[in-house]
């Protein structure tokens, strides 16, 4: 039995060795490998002293003293040494709390009892090689007590773990660790209350059980290595929140950054179950604890991923900010079964804003185009409004000289009752045509307020194309002139077509195509420009027509998609930007551009049907009568 014993001693000594020397080579080491390293060493210095009393037939006394004296450090500090294994895996340390260093008082002040029992006899009364001639001192209990209670907190450590995580992943933790606690436990049991007489090895052959389990735990399953440091480090460092959670709610781990947003405003810490950290108020607010919780048993349900978007005030000092996070709770699955949660909470803080910077901007640039656009609409305004001005001068002139003339022949016996309703018929035309030119003018005004109100506003209504196009010719009419350009509108007068949406929207983009289509014809000397309507099942299609000099293939390239212009210093090519913009964002249509067959360009707007109504006008006309 004792060369079998001397046999896997030393084969377990030049194991030992091997690790030792792969250690030395290793990366910086976690804490549960630096404790497992250590119990190693210390189970080396352990049986050394063990082979070398079993090779010698019978060691005199104080070689045997000191060989036993030997034993005791590696003996001694083994019990200590597994208790603070069993405790950095269960609160996942990183390194060793001051308290946890007083644990190996007992141990050093044991050895030193040990050492100089032959100047007070505390721990052997009679010194022998052979068991039975063993005559133990009173401080023996003290230290046998002190071995037995480390490997029992070690038991009762992991036992408490594994009930109260229930998780297969933690279980098969516990259980490795446990199983190799409770060999080198029973045989301590045996050789100090049973009457069996156990060898000198038997205590060192009992450990070689649990070194043999925590190593292939920690080095060969990688059970153990939950949080790697370098990984921990890189995940403090990332803007996001990330928390891991137990099938049962247990908080695991979690990041710098999710400590500094969460744990510490809620009271989050591991190993405390996350409802636990739930307020009567956090329920009532909805607030991001009792969301979290919500979303994880909602994963937990479907066994999948629940993502939803998280809004919290982060307090700093006096400063308040409000963070926003798109939250991703996402199952993890051993062997088809829940064994825990990752949460992960992505800032999207900074992408929100950006989006607001740049929706800002956009509704700059839209209101700098309408009001370069209303500064030329108001430039024509006054050439708009000085023809029926003038023509209501008129009227009001001729009508004053037929007043003057009913006075002067008020005592005409020439002038009868049929002259007078003559001259009464003229009056009522000249107020006719007041009333047009009035019309004419309300008109103008009527479009011209349309497009004065703010772009970023939206007016849902009902309008018709003539509507529309009424509009915009009002509006381009002093353009047109000036341009030497005739306004056509081509489009099926058997229908009436309407719309849903903002007439004043439509209007600008119209009046935008319009404008670039009189400022290419204008290079050409002038002409016709053609608004066409058409439709098919899908959209409605607005087309602006010119027989200028078209678009060059450079300029095709970046239309609609950045702000180009061939205006040069004239334009500042806002408005096709714009233009699609409006209509994609308030129509949910398109714009398009193709070269016209005859020279020129076709600018064109596509608009859904589903906006779109088009009845038949005789069809309608024949109802009504």
């Amino acid at each position: 039995m004792n060369n079998v014993a001397v046999i896997i001693f030393i084969g377990t000594l030049i194991a030992i060795t091997a690790f030792v020397i792969w250690c030395i080579r290793a990366p910086k080491l976690h804490l549960l490998h630096k404790l497992y390293l250590t119990l190693v060493v210390c189970y080396a210095f352990w049986v050394i002293p063990v082979i070398i009393m079993q090779f010698m037939e019978r060691p005199d006394g104080k070689l045997a003293f000191i060989l036993d004296c030997l034993t005791q450090p590696g003996g001694m500090l083994a019990p200590p040494i597994y208790l603070c294994i069993a405790l950095a895996f269960v609160r996942d340390l990183e390194r060793m709390p001051r308290w946890m260093w007083l644990l190996f008082v007992m141990p050093c002040v044991t050895t030193l009892i040990i050492c100089t029992n032959p100047l007070h006899h505390l721990q052997y009364r009679v010194f022998s090689t052979i068991r039975s001639e063993i005559v133990f001192g009173p401080y023996v209990v003290v230290s046998g007590i002190y071995s037995y209670f480390c490997l029992i907190m070690t038991m009762v450590v992991l036992l408490q773990f594994a009930l109260k995580n229930r998780s297969r992943l933690y279980l098969k933790q516990c259980l490795l660790l446990g199983i190799g606690g409770i060999c080198p436990l029973i045989v301590n049991m045996l050789a100090t209350f049973s009457k069996i007489q156990l060898p000198i090895t038997a205590t060192p052959m009992s450990f070689i059980v649990p070194m043999v389990l925590n190593g292939i735990a920690i080095y060969q399953l990688h059970l153990l290595d939950i949080k790697p440091v370098a990984t921990q480090h890189v995940l403090d460092w990332i803007s996001d929140c990330y928390l891991v959670l137990s099938d049962t709610g247990l908080v695991i781990s979690y990041n710098r950054q999710f400590a500094s947003v969460f744990a510490s405003e809620y009271g989050i810490a591991e190993n405390r179950y996350l409802k636990d950290c739930v307020k009567k108020e956090d329920i009532s607010r909805k607030t991001a604890i009792y969301n979290m919780i919500t979303a994880v048993e909602s994963s937990k349900e479907a066994n999948t991923v629940i993502s939803y978007e998280q809004a919290v005030t982060i307090r700093k000092g006096d400063s308040v900010r409000r963070c926003y996070y798109v939250t991703d709770v996402s199952p993890l699955s051993i062997h088809d079964k829940i064994s825990g949660f990752v949460v992960i909470f992505k800032d999207i803080t900074q992408l929100r804003e950006s989006l607001q910077q740049l929706q800002d901007s956009r509704e700059r640039m839209m209101e700098q185009e309408r009001l370069a656009f209303l500064g030329q609409m108001i430039g024509g305004l006054a050439h708009n409004l000085k023809t029926p001005i003038m023509g209501i001068s008129g009227c009001i002139s001729a009508v004053e000289a037929l007043v003057d003339e009913c006075e002067e022949s008020l005592d005409d016996p020439t002038v009868n009752e049929d002259d007078y309703r003559e001259i009464y018929g003229e009056i009522r035309d000249w107020f006719q045509k007041v009333r047009e030119s009035t019309a004419y003018m309300s008109d103008i005004i009527t479009a011209i307020k349309g497009q004065a109100a703010n772009a970023v506003t939206y007016e849902d209504s009902i309008f018709t194309i003539e509507e529309m196009t009424k509009r915009c010719a009002l509006l381009m009419r002093h353009e047109l002139i000036a341009g030497q350009c005739r306004l056509e509108v081509v489009y099926d007068y058997t229908k009436s077509v309407s719309m849903r949406g903002d007439i004043n929207n439509l209007v600008q983009v119209l009046t935008n195509l319009l404008s670039n289509a009189v400022y290419a014809q204008k290079q050409a000397g002038g002409g016709v420009i053609t608004i066409k309507i058409d439709w098919d099942t899908e959209y409605l299609n607005i087309s602006v027509t010119d027989n200028g000099e078209g678009v060059s293939e450079q300029i095709k390239e970046k239309l609609f998609k950045a702000m180009v212009t061939n205006k040069g210093a004239m334009g500042t090519g806002l408005g096709l930007y714009i233009s699609n913009a409006v209509v994609r964002g308030k129509f949910g249509g398109n714009m398009w551009m193709k070269d016209n067959p005859s020279g020129g360009a076709v600018f064109g707007v596509s608009i859904p049907m589903e906006r779109v109504t088009v009845t038949d006008i005789q069809k309608t006309e024949g109802e009504a009568q």
